[in-house]
């Protein structure tokens, strides 16, 4: 992976990629999976992870956009709910 690449919030990278771009080792990408600081999906015996769940370790502001979005759009199904 070149160290050039932007991370694109909806490509999926290997946990290898992932470990390249966070300049961490793999032990620490590890705990960081093991703890949920970083989610994944599992695909077969290898995990992919989204690329919006690094920007959301990097950018704060990516994740307090993606909070935003989803306390939007849970008030908007309570109050539809609320209206049954």
């Amino acid at each position: 992976m070149n160290n050039n690449d932007e991370i694109k919030p909806n490509a999926v990278y290997t946990v290898q990629e992932t470990q390249e771009l966070l300049k961490v080792s793999n032990s620490t990408i590890k705990r960081m999976l093991k703890h949920g600081l970083i989610k994944a999906n599992k695909v077969g015996k290898q995990y992919r992870i989204l690329g919006i769940e690094i920007l959301r370790l990097v950018s704060p502001a990516v994740e307090k956009k993606a909070v935003r979005t989803y306390l939007n759009l849970k008030k908007k199904v309570v109050d539809k709910i609320n209206k049954w």
